[in-house]
């Protein structure tokens, strides 16, 4: 499974809406949240669904179902019994947002063709675009891989730069729009 298209919200419901935006789901929104609240304990702190869903504003059904995910994708280890609860089973900056994303929606795949085992685009047979998603795909995984929980969970603004992420072998030719070879993503660091 992939987060796709369909997952990814146009923030007027229109894609052709002025100021329309690709956003994250909800859920995988509310998982970065849960997931830096939990890096702002102390390293070894037991916390529970309760716990988070109070301190972040998540509704507690949406902390736990999120914490079994995040669990099961190896971010969050839990304990039971009475002195049980979950902590972070890495260190924050072992956790970036990619893997909080994908633990909760599956692999990043901007567009169906991305996923090689689906074949449901009604251009597919023609199109000349799809060589290159993989390319666009890698380098929106890249930035999202850039970012380490333990930014996200810093009192400090998170800074974006803009960085040349080309992959090797990647064409340098200037894009006819804009003249330029580089493509530019952004970089996340403390400010």
């Amino acid at each position: 499974m992939a987060i796709r298209i369909e997952s990814i919200r146009i923030e007027n419901g229109s894609q052709n809406a002025p100021g329309a935006a690709m956003r994250l789901s909800s859920f995988a929104d509310y998982a970065v949240v849960v997931m830096a609240a939990a890096a702002r304990h102390a390293p070894g702190t037991k916390l529970s669904a309760t716990m988070l869903s109070a301190e972040t504003g998540v509704p507690l059904p949406t902390a736990q179902k999120l914490m079994g995910k995040l669990a099961g994708a190896g971010l969050l280890a839990s304990t039971r019994g009475a002195a049980g609860g979950f902590e972070l089973a890495r260190a924050t900056d072992a956790v970036s947002l990619a893997d909080i994303i994908e633990a909760v929606e599956g692999p990043i795949a901007l567009t169906s063709c991305v996923d090689d085992l689906r074949h449901d685009c009604a251009l597919e047979q023609a199109c000349k675009v799809k060589p290159h998603w993989g390319v666009v795909n890698e380098a929106v995984r890249g930035a999202f891989s850039a970012v380490s929980l333990a930014s996200l969970s810093s009192p400090s603004a998170v800074r974006a730069e803009l960085v040349d992420a080309r992959a090797p072998g990647v064409s340098t030719a200037a894009h006819p729009s804009t003249g330029s070879g580089r493509t530019d993503i952004p970089s996340m660091s403390i400010a």
